[in-house]
């Protein structure tokens, strides 16, 4: 298990099949919930991570085509698209500049 701290967290990206709904609007809450701690919130299919991202958030059913795609990238998985409590973690780390395992 690695650990990130909030701080160091300045591009997210929501990994997603494709591209549709759900993690669409989980990244747009994102973008919202973090806009004002500097950090960009950006949507990408889970095969084309861009290679700037410092933390992946995506389904658990997507979390080894992630991690296969980029292997240096701390992932997230989650479970529920809409008040999942890995995503809450990330949340609270970034706005508190906490450490987060990953």
């Amino acid at each position: 298990m690695a650990t990130i701290n909030g701080k160091d967290i300045h591009k997210l990206v929501v990994a997603c099949d494709a591209g549709m709904g759900s993690s669409v609007m989980l990244a747009s809450t994102l973008r919202k919930q973090l806009g004002k701690n500097g950090v960009t919130v950006e949507h990408s299919p889970v095969n084309s991570i861009p290679a700037d991202a410092d933390l992946v958030v995506c389904h658990s059913g997507l979390a080894a085509r992630a991690r296969s795609v980029a292997p240096s990238k701390p992932i997230v998985p989650f479970q529920v698209f809409l008040g999942d409590p890995a995503v809450t973690k990330v949340v609270k780390a970034i706005q508190q500049g906490t450490d987060l395992n990953v």
